[in-house]
């Protein structure tokens, strides 16, 4: 790896690339150039030949890229080429819906334990899981080998089930809550916030209305 300090955006896109690679694969694709993964990923093809410069040196000129070597590459630099085990804190709807997704274990994720404060949710078994109270959470983490936390509980519960994991010695967390977690420096926070990608949405739909209109009153004004 060339440099410690790679900016949050390149680890995203080659995130991306890695399933644009992974469907080309399974579609019997040996070989891909830097202009078609740039097309299908919505990027210019310089942009990924600096996003994989970080890593190395990749692909062969005239050729293109080999599709299972970059996959591999690609992970290997990522650390996400073996299975990281994870604990998911709050079994409501959405923390249900994560244990059941397929995808986590197929991507190197592989959910082993699920927890919850709650009495009436204790003991109940998803997708093979028996739900276990979060007190239970540090000697989990220690049988299990779990390194990364899922949260899914209500905001008002969310930094709880931080400390928990925090203290059963988990260094990543994934949360899901709307809450801004406080932790210690050494332990790494993603948040995902599915309002982002609708605010998102919302504000390209009302740009392009916006632009439609300015064009119509500019029209009407040619004509007068």
């Amino acid at each position: 790896m060339k440099s410690e300090h790679i900016p949050k955006a390149t680890i995203k896109r080659l995130a991306m690339y890695v399933q644009v690679l992974e469907t080309l694969k399974r579609e019997g694709s040996q070989v891909v150039s830097s202009e078609l993964l740039a097309r299908t990923c919505s990027v210019n093809p310089s942009q990924i030949r600096k996003d994989l410069a970080y890593f190395g040196e990749f692909g062969v000129r005239g050729v293109g890229y080999h599709v299972q070597d970059l996959i591999y590459s690609i992970k290997h630099s990522l650390g996400v080429d073996r299975v990281w085990k994870c604990a998911l804190v709050g079994v409501g709807n959405l923390g249900k819906a994560l244990l059941r997704h397929q995808d986590f274990k197929f991507r190197g994720f592989d959910i082993v334990g699920a927890f919850d404060c709650d009495p009436f949710k204790i003991g109940e078994e998803i997708s093979g899981l028996e739900v276990v109270c979060t007190r239970r959470l540090k000697d989990a983490v220690k049988e299990l080998g779990i390194e990364i936390g899922l949260i899914t509980t209500p905001v008002n519960r969310a930094q709880r089930a931080a400390n928990f994991l925090i203290e059963a010695g988990v260094k990543g967390i994934i949360n899901y809550s709307p809450a801004m977690l406080t932790v210690p420096a050494d332990i790494y926070v993603e948040y995902v916030d599915f309002f982002h990608h609708f605010y998102s949405v919302a504000f390209s739909i009302t740009l392009d209305r916006h632009q439609e209109r300015l064009g119509s009153n500019d029209e009407a004004d040619e004509d007068d």
